[in-house]
């Protein structure tokens, strides 16, 4: 379990800086195989495949409660089988902290 996974998202209204690329690549260890930096270490993304339609929209159900508890949310692209994710603090139009609370909440949903 990550240390992230036991934070809280805290509201972002924007006056703070973004992380940069080299900060956000010393957390990612933190998160589990497969998310990626993408956008110049503006973004995390993940991909995830499921069997069929039903076990994709189940694990985005349980992402969609994750993120309402944490008022953080991520955009997120549902196809049959696949679900794709990115995660940015918008009001900062890059990665914040908020963004690796919630990738490793997400992680141990899977």
């Amino acid at each position: 379990m990550s240390k992230l996974s036991k934070k809280k998202c805290i509201p972002c209204e924007g006056g703070v800086v973004p992380l940069t690329e080299a900060q956000a690549k010393t957390m990612m260890p933190e998160l589990d195989q497969g998310w990626m930096l993408i956008d110049g270490g503006r973004m995390l993304a993940k991909s995830f495949n499921f069997k069929n339609f039903v076990e994709t929209m189940k694990f985005v159900n349980k992402i969609a409660d994750v993120a309402e508890e944490e008022n953080h949310h991520p955009m997120m692209t549902v196809t049959y089988n696949m679900l794709s994710i990115e995660l940015m603090t918008d009001a900062i139009q890059g990665l914040s902290e908020n963004d690796f609370i919630l990738a490793a909440k997400i992680d141990e949903l899977n």
